[in-house]
């Protein structure tokens, strides 16, 4: 937690995300920015992976005048109505004049606080270029492991960093020297992992196709777990703004085994 040094207006708070993560570049499947509106005054600033019920209670609890979240609400086909569940979710955030910010793709892709970037520093992994061919802003990467290692181990250290158990597809004793990763559900780019040259691909999310891609591609893939995988972007994004910003700071990591 980092301790406040002044307040902020919540345009300003806007600006200074917007001028790192650049939202306008991308097509998402949600509106990225601020989704619902609260207090102008901004001193204290909640991040976490998912507005989820008990996030918003937990950013109550600790006087947030701002959430800032990477997944949030009104996604593309979802139901526009404000009843059950979304309902009481936004009800709590108004009542309690807490804005809601979320950050979906521009976050992932992030050069230095994206996911990716984040998990790359955290598996030692180095960045040597995007997943997606041709994509100036790519939301995955590709990269190597220095020194090679085994399955297994590299297997361990992930779940050492992470602190869950990945689940590993392919054998384990084979040796491991490049690595193509996607956080969240992105198992769909495999493909594109193995066009890189990857002898691995590490997502959040697996699919029962995934298994079939990866062994008649002949890629060894990891799933490492979709929340596990998305921490890191928003909690150092919190604090580069706590710094740049002299806010107070809590992250929140409410567990989700998915």
């Amino acid at each position: 937690m980092s301790q406040a040094k002044n307040a902020i207006t919540i345009k300003q708070l806007v600006d200074a995300i917007e001028g790192q993560l650049m939202p306008e570049q991308f097509s998402d499947y949600c509106p990225n920015g601020l989704q619902v509106q609260g207090a102008n005054t901004i001193k204290t600033l909640v991040t976490g992976v998912t507005a989820s019920q008990a996030l918003i209670d937990e950013a109550v609890k600790l006087k947030a005048d701002a959430l800032l979240v990477h997944h949030g609400y009104f996604w593309k086909g979802e139901d526009a109505r404000l009843t059950g569940m979304k309902y009481q979710r936004i009800k709590t955030l108004m009542d309690n004049d807490i804005n809601l910010l979320a950050y979906h793709l521009p976050l992932d892709a992030h050069p230095v606080l994206g996911n990716n970037a984040q998990l790359a520093e955290l598996l030692g992994l180095s960045v040597e270029g995007g997943l997606q061919p041709g994509e100036a802003r790519p939301v995955g990467n590709v990269g190597s492991l220095n020194p090679p290692m085994s399955a297994a181990d590299f297997s361990q250290r992930v779940k050492t960093v992470l602190k869950r158990e990945p689940l590993l597809i392919g054998a384990a004793d084979a040796t491991i020297s490049r690595v193509a990763w996607c956080t969240g559900a992105a198992q769909g780019y495999i493909e594109q992992a193995v066009a890189a040259g990857a002898d691995l691909f590490l997502s959040g999310e697996i699919s029962e196709p995934t298994v079939h891609s990866a062994r008649e591609l002949g890629i060894h893939y990891m799933a490492a777990g979709h929340h596990a995988t998305e921490r890191y972007g928003v909690k150092a994004l919190g604090e580069w703004l706590a710094n740049e910003l002299g806010l107070t700071h809590h992250f929140v990591d409410i567990d989700n085994p998915v």
